[in-house]
């Protein structure tokens, strides 16, 4: 934290306010919220890839302002910390302390780094020694953790972190990663006088984007990312450290599974004003440890005319892989399509191709796929399993293949429609493999697979664990969580004698990690993890499920104080929080997610919070979209938002707990855009608070969410679904918040400054509150517990005590 408090004291003597504006301060909600925001957060949990050893890993409460308000770059699609040449933002560890997979002998490391900003965690292939990254005042060092010796050490500094992730492990015990420039001279300055006008031209292609945020906006910004942005490529042997290759901007890193080659993605200029870095000019390579290419397997140039339409993709290779369970061989995707998916009936639009070291010979046709390729997971020369699927049907196929096989028959076996959480069979379990890489789980001498999934059911998400034949393709149920708990699986720690590692809780249990052995039917504590919310005690959680009008099943989870007793207390004023969702089959559109039997965990900005202060909260209420009748979802939108709202009302009525003339909406991003939509063409709430959201749809005009139609497409559709054109129906007061430094593609500040603007005019009761420095997710102390001020004034005026 040294970096942090070197700039938090230089902001504090540098604020000095000059109007009346400046003088509104950050204000502290009552003090149960304040504890239960400064509660100390329960340590997350990194397993080696063994499964004999586990990290215990403790985080930091909530960053403060000054440090949010460090000096931030917005380049390319990225947020940089200048002074350290990595991301800002990110989140961090503070200590790390080691126990036995059974929770036994926890021991701690010695020589760590004082004030430590731990980030980047990464295993060695034998669970021996892990690296981890330390932002310090300057830059960003990496270090090295040996549980032999229980010690670390600094490997070394400046690493470049921009683009995420430390660097990987060799198989040979080296290690690979990317260090910023040494001698790079100083960073470029910008000139005070203009030497020409910034100059975008389009020569008549059509090219439509989304509204990506922190692009280049001039030659400037270019020299800027091209400094923070190059590389160096480094490998550490164990004693020293050496230079591998070219310096280069690098986005990826990705050496073969044997370690011998490593496939590099690095972007080039001409740099883009319209698209992130990801769209730049694109060459991939693999090279050897000393640098030297061995092949260029793609050279991509600028993208700025993105593909559009469902199911679309780019021409040529994409999505390149090394294959898991191989020594050096390289996998890529083409579409046999042109990269459009309906342009014409054919039986297959993908094509896989196989590369294989030395990469000196032409790629051979691997795999021919009907749908869009989406994943595959190596097991060995006999076993592999493809997924495959289409957004716009939202079908999904698994299959099963033979990588030997020269034919490459695949064999179907689960097809789904990806909405469908009730009928989904889970995925295949994977561990570690020889080469240190995630492939299939086998068990019974390789004759069996294992499934994990969530389990949804009408009652909620049952978590399990199958077992899966290969030759007959049946499935055998090893386990499931059963009330009254709610329990995930981690680790598949050993098959053959049926450990799992297990997350547990309930209502009133904090979740902590226990090995379950399923053979005998005993379950071990391993950590012992406390509640960290006494003020929680007592409060109220069921899983509520009722009907829309059109008969679709919804639910929402209902929260009540704590002590609250109905037959006495009466109906309470309430908050329903909601997020829309799209859906292609109202079948699907009501099924439930999430479980009845979870430990209440309050994120920061959580609106559960408002059960301390006597009001009822109608969590995650199903507000799904449905496409009717061969219509696409939006085509309705407003209809059935209303119905949905309607529908969750109603049956909290019914239920007794909620008094109808004071409910409150609440939303973030699409469920702000949700909860304006409501004030604009109902009166059924008393008041609505929007956070982060957009508001006027012309100014996303090549899609949102999930609709694929341009504004040009669908004028009128933009118009209904702009909460900005009904500003003069809103007859009930609205709360805007939202961050001044919003990251998300389209929930630009202005969209609330412009919306804010037009209720003012419409004589709505409204307030605009915008909180300095803040994404598009809340992270400053200050900020959250100020919105939570801002909430409960609002709530307490315009709800629980409306005249």
């Amino acid at each position: 934290m040294i970096r942090k408090s070197i700039f938090a004291a230089l902001l504090i003597c540098l604020i000095n306010p000059v109007n009346g504006q400046d003088d509104f301060r950050y204000q502290l909600p009552q003090e149960a919220i304040v504890k239960i925001i400064d509660a100390p957060q329960t340590p997350s949990v990194n397993v080696s890839p063994d499964n004999t050893v586990i990290l215990l890993l403790d985080r930091p409460g909530l960053v403060s302002i000054a440090e949010l308000s460090a000096p931030e770059l917005r380049i390319a699609g990225l947020r940089l910390d200048p002074l350290t040449n990595s991301q800002s933002r990110g989140q961090s560890v503070n200590r790390i302390t080691v126990m036995n997979i059974d929770g036994s002998n926890l021991r701690s490391f010695t020589g760590m780094p004082e004030g430590p900003e731990i980030a980047n965690i990464s295993w060695s292939e034998d669970s021996r020694r892990f690296t981890f990254s330390n932002t310090t005042a300057t830059g960003v060092d990496l270090w090295v953790a040996d549980l032999a010796t229980m010690s670390v050490s600094r490997l070394d500094t400046g690493l470049n972190n921009i683009f995420r992730g430390t660097g990987n492990w060799l198989p040979d015990g080296s290690f690979v990663y990317l260090r910023t420039l040494r001698n790079r001279g100083k960073v470029p300055v910008a000139s005070s006088v203009p030497v020409g006008p910034v100059v975008q031209e389009s020569e008549g292609k059509q090219g439509e984007s989304r509204t990506f945020q922190d692009l280049l906006k001039n030659a400037y910004d270019e020299a800027i990312f091209e400094y923070y942005a190059t590389s160096e490529l480094m490998r550490w042997n164990g004693t020293e450290t050496s230079v591998i290759g070219k310096r280069g901007i690098y986005t990826d890193v990705s050496p073969s599974p044997d370690g011998k080659w490593i496939m590099v993605s690095t972007v080039e200029r001409p740099f883009s004003y319209l698209v992130p870095y990801y769209f730049f000019p694109t060459r991939i390579e693999i090279i050897d440890l000393t640098g030297k290419v061995a092949k260029e397997l793609l050279y991509k140039p600028l993208q700025e005319n993105l593909p559009r339409g469902y199911d679309a993709v780019n021409t040529g290779p994409r999505s390149h892989n090394w294959r898991a369970d191989s020594p050096a061989s390289l996998l890529w995707v083409e579409a046999l399509d042109g990269g459009d998916y309906y342009a014409r009936e054919m039986k297959y639009h993908d094509q896989l191709y196989l590369l294989e070291a030395p990469f000196t010979g032409e790629p051979k046709p691997f795999l021919s796929v009907e749908k869009r390729t989406q994943r595959i997971t190596w097991g060995n020369d006999n076993l592999a399993v493809l997924s495959e699927g289409l957004s716009r049907s939202r079908v999904r196929v698994t299959s099963t293949f033979s990588p030997a096989d020269p034919q490459n028959t695949l064999k179907k076996i689960f097809e789904l429609n990806s909405d469908d959480r009730y009928g989904n069979p889970g995925g295949f379990m994977t561990a570690v493999n020889s080469f240190g890489q995630q492939a299939l789980l086998f068990g019974d001498k390789g004759k069996t697979l294992y499934l994990s999934g969530s389990g949804s059911s009408p009652e909620g998400d049952r978590p399990f664990v199958d077992k899966y034949d290969i030759k007959t393709g049946k499935t055998t149920r090893l386990w499931r969580s059963e009330a009254p708990y709610y329990e995930t699986v981690s680790e598949f720690i050993n098959p053959a004698k049926g450990l799992l590692l297990t997350v547990r809780q309930s209502v009133t249990e904090v979740p902590n990690y226990y090995i379950r052995d399923l053979k005998k039917g005993t379950l071990s504590q391993v950590t012992k993890f406390e509640n960290p919310y006494p003020e929680l005690a007592g409060v109220t959680k069921e899983l509520v499920t009722y009907k829309r009008n059109d008969g679709i099943d919804l639910s929402f989870t209902l929260y009540l104080p704590a002590g609250y007793d109905k037959s006495k207390e009466g109906p309470l004023p309430t908050i329903l929080w909601a997020y829309p969702r799209e859906f292609n089959d109202p079948s699907m559109a009501g099924q439930i997610s999430g479980s009845p039997y979870t430990f209440t965990r309050i994120s920061p900005s959580s609106v559960l919070i408002y059960v301390t202060q006597g009001y009822a909260v109608l969590n995650d209420a199903a507000f799904p979209i449905v496409g009717l009748d061969g219509k696409e979802p939006n085509d309705t939108f407003v209809d059935q938002l209303v119905a949905d709202a309607e529908a969750a009302i109603d049956k909290a009525v019914e239920m007794g707990v909620t008094d109808p003339l004071r409910v409150a909406v609440s939303g973030h991003s699409y469920g702000a855009f949700m909860t304006a939509h409501l004030l604009s063409h109902t009166r059924l709430f008393a008041a609505g608070i929007a956070r982060s959201g957009a508001y006027n749809r012309t100014l996303t005009p090549f899609g949102f969410q999930s609709e694929r139609r341009s504004y040009w497409e669908a004028t009128d559709l933009y118009t209904t679904m702009s909460p900005f054109s009904h500003a003069t129906k809103v007859k009930d007061p609205m709360l805007l918040i939202h961050g001044m430094a919003d990251d998300n593609q389209g929930t630009f500040p202005i969209q609330s400054e412009r919306y804010y603007a037009a209720l003012k005019g419409a004589g709505v009761i409204t307030r605009l509150v915008l909180l300095p420095a803040e994404a598009h997710g809340y992270a400053a102390r200050e900020s959250i517990l100020h919105m939570h001020w801002e909430y409960i004034r609002w709530l307490d005026k315009y709800v629980k005590n409306k005249e």
